[in-house]
């Protein structure tokens, strides 16, 4: 017996102790092995952007290599990241384990899950070591640099689509007429001061056509005058030389200037120039450097010398101002009549003199819709087609698969090449937001607060500053991809911030095919696409793409985006929590008849959300597991039902924008004191609860946005104490009670120093005096208030106003704006003021009005006195009654005429009054 007992001591000893010491010693590690992973992604990070970019540069085996190793890289990363949240997940609940398991034999269960989920994340860490390891030395063996470019036809047509602008007969340049000659003008005109001339925007829409054009017109007032290409590429010693032997036409490596160094080269360009009125092209500049390095050679003798860059980047336009006068034109697409004229021109000019046949007419038109004016994009499709058949069934086809045959076909391949380079050039933290516009379907408007919180909750965005928040970072990162050209700006807030953006259809199909290499993004709606692995990080489901998603079963998935108006499946919404575990945004919109909350069980388990939008669905109550995503940050119910939040919403200790749409306000109670990471809280009924409310609001110093509503007089001294104590608020809203006779009491003393927009709803027995004294108002909304003395002498030297709107008053029957009052007030909108008969504009009031619009205001005779003065009037709105009731609306465009027919002249000239019968106002010119 004892034998057998030394014998099973020494197999324990032999075999059993090394595999169980090395176990446990896995399991110390694990926590500094996270760590080291989280490190080591930056370096596979890296990788990933060097190898993608030389797959763009390669063809054929080659480039299929090089993606492969792209795919490799990629998967791998995805699974360090995985390894690391789910040890961030797994730690952070033994953090929050439940208080009534205290007992010894609950402690000693809970150390041995502990323990056991540790050793299972060492195993799996131990494998992606092996397989880091593998990848760099096989990086290392292999020489990348070396693989030589096998430059075949594609490489060929992205040449000559690059060089042909600057070979373009004048004949076949189309739409630049009047930006040729804006350019003309700044070029010949203009002051003596060397003054900088640049073309921005998007590659392909012809900045190098119209330089170009624009250079060969204007050279004979210029003595000296040289066109040189930048690009991403280049030493300012390079392009001194390129200057100095223009005029010569000599090789460079050949000239006595070779030898040179940097200081010598500056001087005797400058020597050159001093001697000249000269005119220089510096063509497809990248660089915002660039003229720190290039300016010190540019002599200014203030003889009317002139400089003009092309750039996809305003920034570099901008960088010029540091010592020199600088203009700048933005080009933009061209229109549908100039776009359709270039596509004949490029389809039909050699057999057809530029006209399109009948039958294709409408195809041809189609097809150049979806161009959406960019040149480039255009001439390459034109060129494509003017090979094939007329016949209208093919180019049918080739219509309705246009966006695929961007990505594929030899032709138009090197148009998204093109574009692509702005891509490659983005710093890394730039590029994941700007592949997140693939999530959006096509066509769609981003709204910019939206896409500026799921880009903070996918972790996309950090800061070093503390001053700064992330969701500021983040509207900064969105700034720079639309000073690069890669984003489109499609509306702007009253406040002059962006609201709304997109991307070009053809850059779109450029992010389609990256997000599809790196498994960025999937839409459920497109077949095929999918790694066979199903490792992507964000999957966006369009409606009626049920069937699609079930090969989507990976946990991988960090954001999950419904869009359309059609439920989804019951199987689908109950399975989110088990399949995509790791979820950081939810977002479900666009289908207001269905409840998916009521569907989602376990909703805790989603504990890594950081955005959840239920926006637009038809949803009454919230879930009490609601409580359980501690690290929630958005929490997203416009226009949903929800009117009452669960007390076990205070839990959320993380959460930052709690956003409503103002139809009807939570109801909350002091529980609201607990988030105190709060940075938007709209809206919040304060008649329910009204002192813990308020008590509890106070705490919230980091509200940037807040929202009340059902407002009473009794209120005056909690409102009083609640503003001055959130010094970094931004915009405020507030709405007093629907109940008729009382009046809201807001005249107090308020000191808020950043205060950009106030929005007042219902009746006030005064003005409050501490709005007109908002230096930094921005927007000012009044409704309802019914005050009777006008409250315009209060605010006209208020210097940052921009927007006034006031409506459903009983204001007297004039109102006036002051002598030299609102300088920089652009838009005024007047909605049904009862009473007024008379608006009156002292000489040098409103001098920076845009736009006038006065709706529904029956008693008003006349067209306002004084609006033949305001110098930068574009536009007059107006929306008046006519007999038997009946609504006309009328928009007069100085820029643009329409509405009416009528237009207001170049210099705007008195009004024709006529007073009518009916209540009518009629403008005639």
């Amino acid at each position: 017996m004892e034998k057998l007992q030394e014998i099973a001591v020494s197999l324990a000893v032999d075999y059993l102790l090394p595999p169980l010491k090395k176990a446990v010693n896995s399991v110390m590690e694990v926590p500094k092995d996270a760590a080291d992973m989280k490190d080591k992604l930056d370096g596979i990070q890296a990788m990933i952007h060097d190898v993608d970019k030389m797959a763009a540069t390669e063809e054929g085996n080659s480039r299929d290599g090089l993606k492969a190793k792209v795919k490799l890289l990629v998967e791998t990363s995805f699974c360090m990241e995985d390894i690391v949240d789910e040890y961030i997940i797994h730690e952070e609940r033994q953090l929050g384990d439940d208080p009534g398991c205290a007992s010894l034999p609950c402690k000693a269960i809970d150390f041995v899950k502990t323990r056991a989920s540790r050793l299972q994340f060492a195993y799996m860490n131990q494998d992606v070591k092996s397989e880091f390891r593998g990848i760099k030395e096989r990086n290392k063996s292999e020489d990348c640099s070396q693989i030589q470019s096998s430059r075949g036809n594609q490489n060929i047509t992205f040449d000559n689509l690059r060089m042909a602008p600057l070979f373009l007969k004048e004949a076949e340049v189309v739409g630049f007429d009047s930006p040729r000659d804006t350019l003309e003008r700044w070029l010949i005109e203009g002051r003596e001061k060397l003054t900088v001339v640049s073309v921005v925007g998007m590659g392909g829409l012809g900045k190098t056509t119209l330089a170009k054009k624009v250079f060969d017109k204007v050279q004979t007032h210029f003595t000296r005058h040289v066109w040189i290409t930048v690009s991403q590429s280049y030493t300012i010693e390079g392009l001194l030389l390129k200057f100095l032997e223009a005029k010569k036409r000599k090789d460079p490596s050949q000239s006595v200037y070779s030898t040179m160094d940097k200081a010598s080269l500056i001087s005797e360009v400058r020597n050159h120039l001093s001697r000249n009125r000269y005119v220089v092209v510096f063509d497809d500049v990248w660089n915002e450097n660039f003229w720190e390095e290039m300016k010190f050679a540019l002599v200014d003798v203030e003889n009317g010398s002139r400089i003009i860059i092309t750039t996809r980047y305003r920034e570099v336009a901008e960088s010029c101002r540091t010592s020199s006068l600088v203009q700048v034109h933005e080009l933009q697409p061209l229109s549908d009549d100039k776009s359709f004229e270039l596509f004949c021109k490029t389809a039909f000019g050699s057999e057809l003199d530029g006209h399109c046949p009948n039958n294709l007419k409408d195809i041809s038109t189609e097809i150049v819709r979806k161009c959406e004016g960019l040149p480039l994009a255009i001439v390459a499709t034109g060129g494509l087609l003017s090979r094939k058949s007329r016949d209208a069934r093919e180019w049918q086809r080739f219509s309705e698969n246009l966006s695929s045959e961007l990505g594929k076909h030899p032709k138009l391949i090197p148009v998204t090449k093109i574009l692509g380079l702005s891509y490659y050039d983005l710093p890394y933290h730039l590029k994941p937001c700007f592949l997140y516009f693939g999530i959006y379907p096509e066509d769609y408007e981003v709204e910019c607060g939206r896409l500026i919180l799921q880009w903070v909750a996918e972790g996309f965005v950090k800061s070093d500053e503390a001053a700064q928040t992330l969701e500021e970072v983040a509207e900064k990162y969105l700034n720079e991809l639309i000073q690069r050209s890669l984003v489109q700006v499609s509306s702007f807030t009253k406040c002059g911030k962006i609201k709304s953006c997109r991307v070009h259809d053809v850059v779109r199909e450029m992010i389609r095919e990256k997000n599809q290499d790196l498994s960025f993004c999937h839409s459920a709606s497109e077949r095929g696409n999918l790694s066979k692995s199903g490792m992507i990080r964000h999957l966006t489901i369009a409606s009626g793409s049920n069937n699609v998603t079930g090969s989507v079963e990976s946990s991988n998935i960090r954001s999950l985006h419904v869009f359309g108006d059609q439920e989804l499946s019951e199987s689908l919404v109950k399975s989110m929590p088990t399949k995509y575990r790791l979820l950081r945004v939810l977002q479900l919109e666009g289908a207001p008849m269905f409840d998916y909350v009521r569907r989602i069980e376990s909703l805790g388990d989603l504990s890594f959300l950081r955005h959840l939008s239920f926006r637009s669905l038809n949803i009454v109550h919230l879930q009490k597991l609601i409580g359980e995503l501690h690290n929630l940050e958005t929490l997203d119910l416009r226009q949903t039902c929800v009117r009452k939040m669960p007390r076990e919403i205070y839990k959320l200790k993380k959460l930052r924008h709690l956003l409503n749409d103002g139809y009807g306000g939570f109801q909350m109670d002091s529980g609201i004191g607990d988030l105190t990471s709060l940075q938007t809280l709209r809206e919040v009924d304060i008649s329910h609860n009204t002192e813990e409310v308020v008590k509890g609001l106070e705490k919230l110093t980091q509200l940037r946005v807040l929202g009340l509503t059902e407002v009473e007089p009794r209120f005056k001294s909690f409102l009083c104490s609640l503003i001055n104590k959130m010094q970094l608020l931004e915009k405020l809203s507030i709405t007093a009670t629907a109940s008729y006779g009382m009046d809201m009491d807001l005249h107090f003393d308020v000191f808020a120093p950043v205060l950009q927009k106030v929005r007042l709803v219902g009746m006030l027995n005064e003005f409050p005096n501490w709005v007109a004294k908002l230096q930094n108002l921005v927007t000012l909304y009044l409704s309802c208030t019914q005050l009777t003395h006008d409250p315009l002498p209060l605010l006209k030297d208020l210097p940052i106003l921009t927007h006034l709107s006031i409506n459903f008053e009983n204001y007297g029957e004039v109102l006036q704006f002051p002598n030299r009052g609102f300088p920089n007030l652009k838009q005024i909108l007047l909605e049904e003021l009862i009473r007024l008969k008379s608006i009156v504009i002292e000489d040098g009031a409103l001098p920076s009005l845009e736009k006038l619009k006065l709706v529904r205001i029956l008693e008003l005779t006349e067209v306002p006195r004084g609006i033949d003065k305001l110098p930068k009037l574009k536009v007059l709105f107006l929306t008046y009654k006519v007999m038997h009731g009946a609504t006309t609306t009328g928009a007069f465009d100085r820029d643009e005429p329409r509405g009416c027919g009528s237009a207001i002249p170049t210099s705007a000239s008195p009004f024709v009054e006529v007073a009518l019968e009916a209540p009518a106002l009629v403008a005639i010119w």
